[in-house]
């Protein structure tokens, strides 16, 4: 008995010494970590991405952020349009298929727009004309088709149901935010500019155009607007129990100005831009419309730059984003691709560039993208606009350059309802075209927020929000997309 006890007390020490052991172990060994629902989400995306149906249910659940670069005429569909213009009165032109103004002549081919919905055939025919719905390259040219159908319809102060379209849509895909561009009192302004005329003076043309009563012009923008909002609050019941999805959409104005006119007009136009901005906080900054290829937008490119560049240090504050770089090989000699987009920047003062394809026939294109990326200035990308007008999609389009080179871009429409899509489907363009990833999506989404041209508050709430939706969106697929279709 004497002898077997040390052995049995050595036993029950090595015993208790293991057991020490494990539980020190236990202590000292780290638990892992949860997986990140970022890189779950990423995994899914890429088992989902060459299956369409899925792909596009992800992308229209996915936060999007803003769609920068939308002109509010052309995202409203054609089928809106024709029910406004038999509501109000209007007639349709048979000849050319553009809404005239009432009397309508059904002799001399002016029918009333109700016709329109009497006749299938005619109805069909009526949105083909006015966006490019069934548009074929073998048809017709798209570059004319897209700035035509702008050309044909109308309606009578129809603003506040535009926007409760617009904002609509836009909730319905998890958009947050839409800069719209549009052109009140586009008419005087542009008459004021051909009563003063341009000197080639900016600060004497300037001078005379405050004193002919510009501002007093501009003051009624906010009247417009503050209409035009009513009506969508009023639609859409906005601040009630049933207030509609779109309430919730932050909306933001650009000034958007004719660049194919006569350089008073232009003059004129660029000064109200910088002007409406002080006037009306929901108009964040101005832009240069109608086709660059335009005859007068070539020749008279560089003097709007250096109008812009005139005015710019009396109004620092102000955020220009400016069409630029729209063009490709044969639609303009050479030489106009050669300086576009730098000269927007650099004279032109553009912290956002609206579409830029033809930026590697930029003179010293990489340094150009050089510049860019270390000045944070966004492209705005419309890849169904681009292929339709331009004819360039697929590896032809320098997203991919753009991003490799560092610079931010965010994905945009130019227009829903003359191009028939939708930023979903922009996004989805951009996977099946150009193979991005989900964390290149993730980035683009957000920096349409960052770029935007909201208030430094609105844009703080908004990319918050962001953040948070993104969040919710990863935990619902971040466990595949079986599962996230069955979440509630």
């Amino acid at each position: 008995m004497t002898q077997r006890k040390p052995v049995r007390w050595l036993a029950e020490f090595a015993l208790a010494l293991l057991v020490s052991g494990c539980a020190l172990w236990r202590t000292v060994t780290p638990e892992p970590e949860p997986p990140d629902p970022t890189e779950l989400t990423a995994e899914t995306f890429e088992r989902i991405r060459s299956n369409p149906p899925w792909l596009a249910a992800f992308l229209r659940d996915m936060p999007k952020g803003g769609d920068l670069h939308s002109h509010l005429t052309g995202a409203i569909y054609a089928e809106s349009y024709i029910r406004w213009a038999v509501e109000d009165g209007l007639c349709l032109e048979r000849g050319t298929l553009a809404l005239v103004a009432p009397p309508c002549d059904p002799e001399a081919g002016r029918l009333p727009a109700a016709v329109i919905l009497e006749n299938t055939t005619l109805y069909g025919d009526v949105i083909d004309a006015w966006s490019l719905r069934h548009w074929h390259p073998a048809r017709s040219v798209g570059h004319d088709q897209f700035f035509q159908s702008f050309l044909k319809f109308r309606a009578r102060d129809r603003t506040g149901d535009m926007l409760v379209e617009v904002t609509g849509r836009a909730a319905a895909q998890r958009i947050r935010y839409l800069e719209l561009m549009l052109s009140p009192r586009l008419d005087a302004v542009m008459a004021l500019g051909r009563q003063v005329r341009w000197s080639d003076e900016p600060d004497s043309s300037r001078a005379r155009l405050l004193a002919a009563g510009l501002r007093d012009s501009l003051a009624q923008v906010a009247t417009l607007l503050d209409s035009a909002e009513a009506r969508r609050r009023e639609v859409q019941g906005c601040g009630t129990a049933d207030a509609d999805a779109g309430c919730d959409v932050t909306v933001r104005y650009l000034y958007q100005l004719l660049r194919g006119m006569s350089p008073e007009e232009v003059f004129a136009q660029i000064l109200a831009g910088f002007e409406l901005v002080r006037l009306d906080p929901r108009i964040v900054g101005f832009n240069l419309v109608q086709p660059e290829d335009y005859p007068v937008s070539m020749r008279d490119f560089a003097l709007h730059m250096s109008m812009i560049d005139a005015l710019q240090p009396l109004y620092p504050e102000v955020p220009i984003a400016l069409h630029a770089g729209e063009l490709v090989e044969g639609l303009v000699p050479p030489e106009g691709l050669r300086f576009h987009i730098r000269a927007s920047i650099e004279q032109g003062h553009a912290s956002r560039i609206g579409h830029g394809v033809s930026v590697m026939h930029e003179d010293d294109a990489t340094g150009l993208l050089r510049v860019m990326a270390e000045r944070g200035v966004l492209v705005e990308v419309a890849l169904s606009s681009n292929d339709a007008i331009l004819g360039v999609r697929g590896d032809r389009h320098p997203l991919r350059a753009y991003l490799e080179a560092g610079v931010p871009v965010a994905l945009v429409t130019d227009d829903e309802g003359i191009t028939r899509t939708t930023l979903s489907r922009e996004f989805q363009r951009a996977v099946e075209e150009h193979d991005l990833d989900y964390w290149t999506l993730r980035r683009m989404a957000r920096a349409s927020l960052e770029h935007a041209f909201a208030e430094q508050p609105e844009k703080e709430r908004l990319l918050a929000e962001f953040d948070a939706a993104v969040r919710e969106f990863e935990a619902r697929w971040s466990s595949g997309p079986g599962v996230a279709a069955a979440a509630p």
